[in-house]
Protein backbone atom coordinates (compact mmCIF):
# COMPACT_ATOMS: atom_id res chain seq x y z
CA UNK A 1 0.00 0.00 0.00
CA UNK A 2 1.41 3.48 -1.37
CA UNK A 3 1.73 5.64 2.22
CA UNK A 4 2.58 9.58 1.93
CA UNK A 5 2.18 12.36 4.88
CA UNK A 6 -0.72 14.59 5.09
CA UNK A 7 -0.87 17.84 6.76
CA UNK A 8 -3.91 18.22 8.75
CA UNK A 9 -4.22 21.73 9.69
CA UNK A 10 -4.47 24.98 7.31
CA UNK A 11 -2.22 25.29 4.28
CA UNK A 12 -2.68 21.44 3.47
CA UNK A 13 -2.22 19.83 -0.27
CA UNK A 14 -5.21 18.06 -1.01
CA UNK A 15 -4.42 14.31 -0.83
CA UNK A 16 -7.57 11.47 -1.08
CA UNK A 17 -7.21 8.13 -0.11
CA UNK A 18 -7.31 4.67 -0.82
CA UNK A 19 -10.26 2.68 -0.64
CA UNK A 20 -9.43 0.42 2.67
CA UNK A 21 -10.65 -2.77 1.06
CA UNK A 22 -9.92 -1.99 -2.65
CA UNK A 23 -11.90 -4.67 -4.68
CA UNK A 24 -12.80 -7.08 -1.81
CA UNK A 25 -16.58 -8.00 -1.63
CA UNK A 26 -18.49 -6.50 1.57
CA UNK A 27 -20.61 -8.18 3.54
CA UNK A 28 -24.16 -6.42 3.82
CA UNK A 29 -23.66 -6.23 7.78
CA UNK A 30 -20.87 -6.90 10.16
CA UNK A 31 -19.71 -7.00 13.61
CA UNK A 32 -18.13 -3.53 14.54
CA UNK A 33 -17.10 -1.83 17.79
CA UNK A 34 -19.73 0.96 18.60
CA UNK A 35 -18.27 2.20 21.78
CA UNK A 36 -14.99 1.25 23.62
CA UNK A 37 -13.58 2.43 26.85
CA UNK A 38 -9.85 1.64 28.14
CA UNK A 39 -10.02 -1.11 30.91
CA UNK A 40 -7.50 -0.38 34.08
CA UNK A 41 -6.76 -1.39 37.33
CA UNK A 42 -9.17 0.59 39.61
CA UNK A 43 -7.31 2.52 42.27
CA UNK A 44 -8.66 2.40 45.61
CA UNK A 45 -10.41 6.09 45.37
CA UNK A 46 -12.25 5.39 42.21
CA UNK A 47 -13.23 1.63 43.61
CA UNK A 48 -17.65 1.89 44.53
CA UNK A 49 -17.98 3.50 48.02
CA UNK A 50 -19.84 1.71 50.72
CA UNK A 51 -21.21 0.47 51.05
CA UNK A 52 -20.94 -1.44 47.46
CA UNK A 53 -17.33 -2.07 48.37
CA UNK A 54 -16.30 -4.43 51.21
CA UNK A 55 -13.78 -6.70 52.77
CA UNK A 56 -12.27 -8.45 50.22
CA UNK A 57 -15.41 -7.99 47.64
CA UNK A 58 -16.89 -5.29 45.37
CA UNK A 59 -20.31 -5.00 44.43
CA UNK A 60 -22.19 -7.67 46.31
CA UNK A 61 -25.78 -7.98 45.99
CA UNK A 62 -25.64 -4.75 43.93
CA UNK A 63 -27.07 -3.38 40.86
CA UNK A 64 -24.89 -1.58 38.10
CA UNK A 65 -26.48 0.65 35.87
CA UNK A 66 -24.37 2.38 33.12
CA UNK A 67 -24.74 4.68 30.04
CA UNK A 68 -22.61 4.44 26.48
CA UNK A 69 -22.36 6.74 23.67
CA UNK A 70 -22.50 4.67 20.76
CA UNK A 71 -20.60 5.79 17.17
CA UNK A 72 -23.02 3.83 14.62
CA UNK A 73 -26.10 2.67 14.40
CA UNK A 74 -27.13 -1.16 13.56
CA UNK A 75 -29.73 -3.81 13.59
CA UNK A 76 -29.20 -5.91 16.95
CA UNK A 77 -25.48 -5.17 19.15
CA UNK A 78 -23.80 -6.95 21.87
CA UNK A 79 -21.62 -6.08 24.93
CA UNK A 80 -17.99 -6.79 25.90
CA UNK A 81 -17.34 -7.08 29.52
CA UNK A 82 -13.86 -7.12 30.40
CA UNK A 83 -11.73 -8.71 33.74
CA UNK A 84 -8.35 -7.72 32.48
CA UNK A 85 -7.47 -6.38 35.50
CA UNK A 86 -9.52 -8.24 38.19
CA UNK A 87 -7.98 -10.05 41.48
CA UNK A 88 -10.89 -13.17 41.27
CA UNK A 89 -13.44 -14.55 38.81
CA UNK A 90 -15.94 -11.73 37.73
CA UNK A 91 -19.75 -13.65 37.83
CA UNK A 92 -22.20 -11.88 36.22
CA UNK A 93 -25.31 -12.92 37.52
CA UNK A 94 -27.69 -10.54 35.14
CA UNK A 95 -27.31 -8.33 32.52
CA UNK A 96 -30.07 -6.13 30.46
CA UNK A 97 -29.73 -3.40 27.91
CA UNK A 98 -32.22 -0.96 26.79
CA UNK A 99 -32.38 2.65 25.89
CA UNK A 100 -32.04 5.26 28.38
CA UNK A 101 -34.72 7.75 29.49
CA UNK A 102 -34.92 10.95 26.75
CA UNK A 103 -32.26 9.32 24.89
CA UNK A 104 -29.69 10.71 27.75
CA UNK A 105 -26.41 9.70 28.75
CA UNK A 106 -25.93 9.74 32.58
CA UNK A 107 -29.46 9.07 33.60
CA UNK A 108 -30.50 6.13 36.00
CA UNK A 109 -34.60 5.46 34.20
CA UNK A 110 -34.41 3.90 30.83
CA UNK A 111 -37.55 4.10 28.48
CA UNK A 112 -40.34 1.38 28.89
CA UNK A 113 -40.67 -1.54 26.66
CA UNK A 114 -37.07 -1.67 25.46
CA UNK A 115 -35.16 -3.61 28.29
CA UNK A 116 -33.59 -6.49 26.66
CA UNK A 117 -32.15 -9.65 28.56
CA UNK A 118 -28.59 -10.13 27.50
CA UNK A 119 -27.32 -13.69 27.47
CA UNK A 120 -23.67 -15.05 27.16
CA UNK A 121 -23.15 -18.54 24.54
CA UNK A 122 -26.88 -19.23 25.72
CA UNK A 123 -26.41 -18.42 29.26
CA UNK A 124 -28.40 -15.89 31.58
CA UNK A 125 -25.39 -15.27 33.49
CA UNK A 126 -21.38 -15.02 32.64
CA UNK A 127 -18.22 -16.12 34.90
CA UNK A 128 -15.27 -14.00 33.75
CA UNK A 129 -11.96 -15.46 34.52
CA UNK A 130 -9.32 -13.18 35.77
CA UNK A 131 -7.68 -11.83 33.34
CA UNK A 132 -10.32 -12.73 30.58
CA UNK A 133 -13.18 -11.23 28.51
CA UNK A 134 -16.97 -12.38 27.59
CA UNK A 135 -18.77 -11.20 24.61
CA UNK A 136 -22.93 -11.53 24.62
CA UNK A 137 -24.98 -12.74 21.94
CA UNK A 138 -26.55 -10.37 19.99
CA UNK A 139 -29.14 -9.00 21.00
CA UNK A 140 -32.35 -7.89 18.77
CA UNK A 141 -32.29 -4.07 19.82
CA UNK A 142 -31.81 -1.16 17.19
CA UNK A 143 -29.74 1.42 17.23
CA UNK A 144 -29.53 4.45 15.61
CA UNK A 145 -25.48 6.15 15.13
CA UNK A 146 -25.04 8.46 18.40
CA UNK A 147 -27.49 6.30 20.64
CA UNK A 148 -26.94 6.24 24.13
CA UNK A 149 -27.32 3.05 25.43
CA UNK A 150 -27.99 1.90 29.42
CA UNK A 151 -26.52 -1.64 30.21
CA UNK A 152 -27.84 -2.73 33.72
CA UNK A 153 -25.97 -5.66 35.68
CA UNK A 154 -26.39 -7.52 38.79
CA UNK A 155 -23.53 -9.43 40.86
CA UNK A 156 -25.50 -11.63 43.55
CA UNK A 157 -21.74 -12.43 44.92
CA UNK A 158 -20.04 -9.64 44.13
CA UNK A 159 -16.03 -9.87 42.46
CA UNK A 160 -14.25 -11.11 45.87
CA UNK A 161 -11.05 -8.88 45.32
CA UNK A 162 -11.33 -5.22 45.52
CA UNK A 163 -8.98 -5.31 42.44
CA UNK A 164 -11.56 -4.80 39.75
CA UNK A 165 -11.40 -3.52 36.03
CA UNK A 166 -12.80 -0.24 35.05
CA UNK A 167 -12.43 2.82 33.63
CA UNK A 168 -12.19 5.99 36.04
CA UNK A 169 -12.66 8.81 33.81
CA UNK A 170 -15.72 7.87 32.32
CA UNK A 171 -17.19 11.80 31.98
CA UNK A 172 -20.76 10.33 32.64
CA UNK A 173 -22.61 9.02 35.43
CA UNK A 174 -23.23 5.23 36.84
CA UNK A 175 -25.84 4.37 39.26
CA UNK A 176 -25.44 1.27 42.16
CA UNK A 177 -28.50 0.35 44.07
CA UNK A 178 -28.41 -2.37 46.42
CA UNK A 179 -30.71 -5.69 45.14
CA UNK A 180 -31.15 -6.96 41.49
CA UNK A 181 -33.18 -4.15 39.95
CA UNK A 182 -31.79 -5.21 35.90
CA UNK A 183 -35.38 -3.94 34.53
CA UNK A 184 -36.52 -1.26 36.81
CA UNK A 185 -37.91 1.67 34.94
CA UNK A 186 -35.77 3.55 37.21
CA UNK A 187 -33.22 3.29 40.22
CA UNK A 188 -34.75 5.92 42.98
CA UNK A 189 -32.13 6.19 46.23
CA UNK A 190 -29.07 4.80 43.30
CA UNK A 191 -25.65 6.23 44.46
CA UNK A 192 -24.36 7.63 41.49
CA UNK A 193 -20.48 7.28 40.52
CA UNK A 194 -18.89 8.85 37.80
CA UNK A 195 -17.19 5.40 36.80
CA UNK A 196 -17.46 2.81 34.35
CA UNK A 197 -17.39 -0.80 35.88
CA UNK A 198 -16.50 -4.10 34.11
CA UNK A 199 -18.09 -3.16 30.98
CA UNK A 200 -15.41 -2.48 27.79
CA UNK A 201 -16.99 -2.29 24.33
CA UNK A 202 -20.21 -2.05 22.31
CA UNK A 203 -20.14 -4.05 19.09
CA UNK A 204 -23.21 -2.86 16.83
CA UNK A 205 -24.52 -5.19 13.58
CA UNK A 206 -23.45 -2.17 11.28
CA UNK A 207 -23.50 -1.53 7.37
CA UNK A 208 -20.66 -3.27 5.41
CA UNK A 209 -19.00 -0.57 4.73
CA UNK A 210 -18.61 0.79 7.84
CA UNK A 211 -15.00 0.76 9.51
CA UNK A 212 -13.49 2.17 12.81
CA UNK A 213 -11.09 4.71 13.99
CA UNK A 214 -9.31 4.23 17.25
CA UNK A 215 -7.85 7.41 19.54
CA UNK A 216 -4.75 6.47 21.25
CA UNK A 217 -4.42 8.91 24.31
CA UNK A 218 -4.22 10.72 27.59
CA UNK A 219 -6.29 12.49 29.28
CA UNK A 220 -7.01 15.30 26.76
CA UNK A 221 -8.46 12.30 24.61
CA UNK A 222 -10.62 10.89 27.32
CA UNK A 223 -11.52 14.03 28.30
CA UNK A 224 -10.68 16.04 31.09
CA UNK A 225 -12.49 19.07 31.22
CA UNK A 226 -15.48 18.03 29.44
CA UNK A 227 -18.87 18.16 30.38
CA UNK A 228 -19.76 15.11 32.35
CA UNK A 229 -22.31 13.17 30.40
CA UNK A 230 -22.03 16.22 27.62
CA UNK A 231 -20.26 13.48 25.39
CA UNK A 232 -17.98 16.77 24.00
CA UNK A 233 -14.80 15.18 24.25
CA UNK A 234 -12.64 15.94 21.04
CA UNK A 235 -13.48 12.64 19.69
CA UNK A 236 -17.13 13.06 20.69
CA UNK A 237 -17.15 16.13 18.70
CA UNK A 238 -15.06 14.55 15.50
CA UNK A 239 -17.90 11.96 15.48
CA UNK A 240 -20.80 14.38 15.43
CA UNK A 241 -18.33 16.04 12.35
CA UNK A 242 -18.13 12.98 10.57
CA UNK A 243 -21.89 11.61 11.23
CA UNK A 244 -23.12 14.98 9.37
CA UNK A 245 -21.14 13.66 6.15
CA UNK A 246 -22.75 11.33 4.17
CA UNK A 247 -19.44 9.91 3.19
CA UNK A 248 -17.97 9.72 6.42
CA UNK A 249 -21.54 8.44 8.21
CA UNK A 250 -20.16 4.73 8.38
CA UNK A 251 -16.90 5.84 10.73
CA UNK A 252 -16.85 4.49 13.89
CA UNK A 253 -14.74 6.72 16.50
CA UNK A 254 -13.34 4.40 19.49
CA UNK A 255 -11.75 6.54 22.21
CA UNK A 256 -8.85 4.16 23.71
CA UNK A 257 -7.68 6.92 26.18
CA UNK A 258 -7.01 7.37 30.46
CA UNK A 259 -6.05 10.13 32.02
CA UNK A 260 -2.40 9.90 33.26
CA UNK A 261 -1.35 7.06 30.28
CA UNK A 262 2.26 7.63 28.75
CA UNK A 263 3.82 5.73 25.76
CA UNK A 264 6.88 4.67 27.62
CA UNK A 265 5.96 3.47 31.01
CA UNK A 266 3.02 2.56 33.20
CA UNK A 267 1.45 5.20 34.93
CA UNK A 268 -2.95 5.29 35.01
CA UNK A 269 -3.20 2.24 32.95
CA UNK A 270 -0.71 0.23 30.79
CA UNK A 271 1.51 2.20 28.64
CA UNK A 272 0.32 2.82 24.95
CA UNK A 273 3.24 0.44 23.87
CA UNK A 274 2.30 -2.15 26.04
CA UNK A 275 -1.40 -2.21 25.11
CA UNK A 276 -1.51 -1.39 21.76
CA UNK A 277 -2.56 -4.92 20.76
CA UNK A 278 -4.90 -5.10 23.06
CA UNK A 279 -6.92 -1.41 23.01
CA UNK A 280 -6.42 -1.17 18.87
CA UNK A 281 -4.81 -3.93 16.85
CA UNK A 282 -7.53 -6.69 18.42
CA UNK A 283 -10.24 -4.78 17.45
CA UNK A 284 -12.27 -6.27 14.58
CA UNK A 285 -12.75 -3.58 11.63
CA UNK A 286 -10.64 -0.84 12.66
CA UNK A 287 -8.67 0.38 9.69
CA UNK A 288 -7.49 4.06 10.96
CA UNK A 289 -5.32 5.21 14.18
CA UNK A 290 -4.93 8.43 15.40
CA UNK A 291 -1.90 8.63 17.99
CA UNK A 292 -2.06 11.91 20.48
CA UNK A 293 -0.08 10.68 23.33
CA UNK A 294 3.21 11.76 25.02
CA UNK A 295 2.23 14.76 26.94
CA UNK A 296 2.86 12.69 30.27
CA UNK A 297 6.01 11.40 29.15
CA UNK A 298 7.70 14.76 28.83
CA UNK A 299 5.99 16.07 31.87
CA UNK A 300 6.82 13.22 34.26
CA UNK A 301 10.25 12.67 33.26
CA UNK A 302 13.08 14.93 35.11
CA UNK A 303 13.49 18.30 34.07
CA UNK A 304 17.57 17.40 33.09
CA UNK A 305 19.14 18.06 29.89
CA UNK A 306 19.70 14.42 29.80
CA UNK A 307 16.50 13.30 31.01
CA UNK A 308 14.63 15.33 28.22
CA UNK A 309 16.63 14.59 25.73
CA UNK A 310 16.59 10.55 26.59
CA UNK A 311 13.09 10.35 26.82
CA UNK A 312 12.36 13.21 23.30
CA UNK A 313 14.49 9.63 22.22
CA UNK A 314 12.76 7.20 23.16
CA UNK A 315 9.24 8.64 22.44
CA UNK A 316 10.11 9.37 18.83
CA UNK A 317 11.44 5.38 18.81
CA UNK A 318 7.77 4.66 20.19
CA UNK A 319 6.32 6.20 17.73
CA UNK A 320 7.92 4.70 15.01
CA UNK A 321 7.05 1.30 16.58
CA UNK A 322 3.29 2.20 16.86
CA UNK A 323 3.25 2.85 13.15
CA UNK A 324 5.17 -0.13 12.04
CA UNK A 325 3.25 -2.46 13.97
CA UNK A 326 -0.11 -0.76 13.28
CA UNK A 327 0.95 -0.35 9.28
CA UNK A 328 1.35 -4.25 9.50
CA UNK A 329 -2.50 -4.74 9.95
CA UNK A 330 -3.28 -2.55 7.96
CA UNK A 331 -3.77 0.50 9.77
CA UNK A 332 -3.43 4.04 8.39
CA UNK A 333 -1.63 5.99 11.66
CA UNK A 334 -2.36 9.81 11.86
CA UNK A 335 -0.14 11.43 13.79
CA UNK A 336 -1.52 14.86 16.36
CA UNK A 337 0.99 17.08 17.62
CA UNK A 338 1.38 17.49 21.04
CA UNK A 339 -0.52 20.85 22.50
CA UNK A 340 0.96 23.20 24.68
CA UNK A 341 1.71 23.03 28.40
CA UNK A 342 3.17 26.53 28.87
CA UNK A 343 2.16 27.97 32.65
CA UNK A 344 1.07 24.33 34.03
CA UNK A 345 2.58 24.33 37.72
CA UNK A 346 3.76 20.50 36.76
CA UNK A 347 5.14 20.07 33.57
CA UNK A 348 6.38 23.78 32.58
CA UNK A 349 10.20 23.91 33.98
CA UNK A 350 11.74 27.20 34.69
CA UNK A 351 14.46 26.00 32.02
CA UNK A 352 12.11 25.33 29.05
CA UNK A 353 13.73 21.97 28.69
CA UNK A 354 10.09 19.88 28.71
CA UNK A 355 9.29 22.99 26.20
CA UNK A 356 12.03 21.68 23.67
CA UNK A 357 11.37 18.11 24.32
CA UNK A 358 7.64 18.42 22.98
CA UNK A 359 8.75 21.25 20.01
CA UNK A 360 11.06 18.50 18.99
CA UNK A 361 8.35 15.46 19.50
CA UNK A 362 6.35 17.62 17.30
CA UNK A 363 9.07 18.45 14.90
CA UNK A 364 8.90 14.46 14.38
CA UNK A 365 5.14 14.28 14.02
CA UNK A 366 5.02 16.98 11.03
CA UNK A 367 8.32 16.19 9.48
CA UNK A 368 9.58 13.10 9.72
CA UNK A 369 7.08 11.30 6.81
CA UNK A 370 6.14 7.97 9.41
CA UNK A 371 2.85 8.63 9.95
CA UNK A 372 0.12 8.84 6.90
CA UNK A 373 -1.20 11.79 7.72
CA UNK A 374 -0.75 14.72 10.23
CA UNK A 375 -3.47 16.95 12.58
CA UNK A 376 -1.86 19.89 13.89
CA UNK A 377 -3.46 20.08 17.33
CA UNK A 378 -0.67 22.32 18.56
CA UNK A 379 -1.73 24.69 15.83
CA UNK A 380 -5.38 24.30 16.25
CA UNK A 381 -4.90 25.09 20.41
CA UNK A 382 -2.13 27.38 20.82
CA UNK A 383 -2.31 31.44 21.80
CA UNK A 384 -1.37 33.32 18.59
CA UNK A 385 -0.24 35.95 21.38
CA UNK A 386 1.55 33.30 23.21
CA UNK A 387 2.36 30.21 21.26
CA UNK A 388 3.92 28.32 24.19
CA UNK A 389 0.41 28.41 25.99
CA UNK A 390 -2.90 27.21 25.36
CA UNK A 391 -5.53 30.13 23.67
CA UNK A 392 -7.08 31.25 26.94
CA UNK A 393 -11.19 30.34 25.91
CA UNK A 394 -9.91 26.92 25.61
CA UNK A 395 -7.75 26.32 29.01
CA UNK A 396 -9.55 25.00 31.85
CA UNK A 397 -7.81 26.85 33.91
CA UNK A 398 -4.52 24.36 34.75
CA UNK A 399 -2.76 25.35 31.41
CA UNK A 400 -3.03 21.44 30.44
CA UNK A 401 -6.23 20.27 29.56
CA UNK A 402 -8.70 22.02 27.52
CA UNK A 403 -12.60 23.28 27.66
CA UNK A 404 -15.92 22.27 25.15
CA UNK A 405 -15.09 24.63 23.11
CA UNK A 406 -10.81 23.52 23.25
CA UNK A 407 -11.60 20.07 22.41
CA UNK A 408 -13.89 21.60 19.23
CA UNK A 409 -10.89 23.29 17.96
CA UNK A 410 -9.04 19.96 18.17
CA UNK A 411 -12.20 18.08 16.53
CA UNK A 412 -12.38 21.15 13.64
CA UNK A 413 -8.48 20.17 13.11
CA UNK A 414 -9.44 16.98 11.21
CA UNK A 415 -9.91 16.90 7.68
CA UNK A 416 -12.49 14.91 7.24
CA UNK A 417 -11.45 13.96 3.74
CA UNK A 418 -9.00 11.32 5.63
CA UNK A 419 -11.89 9.22 6.27
CA UNK A 420 -13.33 9.11 2.56
CA UNK A 421 -12.55 5.73 2.45
CA UNK A 422 -14.47 6.13 -1.08
CA UNK A 423 -11.34 8.21 -2.69
CA UNK A 424 -8.23 6.88 -4.41
CA UNK A 425 -4.75 7.62 -3.67
CA UNK A 426 -2.82 8.86 -6.32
Amino acid sequence: MKRRTLLGVGGAAAVSLAATHRGDPRPARHWLHSWVSMPQLTEPGNLPPAPFTGTGVVLADATLRQTVHLSVGGTRVRLRFSNAFGGAVLPLTGVSLALPAGGQAGVSAIQPGTSRPVTFSGRPFAVIPVGAQVVSDPVDLAVLPQTNLTVTAYLATGQASTAVTSHPGSRTTSYLLAGDHRDDPDLPGATPVAHWYFLSGVEADAPGGSSATVMLGDSLTDGRGSTTNGNDRWPDQLLARLQANPRTAGVAILNQAAGGNRVLNDGLGPNALGRLDRDVLALGGADRLIVFEGINDIGTAAATVAAQRQVTEDLLTAYDQIITRAHARDLRVYGATLTPFGGNEGYDDAAGLREGSRSAANDWIRSAGRFDAVLDFDAAARDPAAPLRLRPEYDVGDHLHLTPAGYGALAAAVPIRLFRSSVSLP
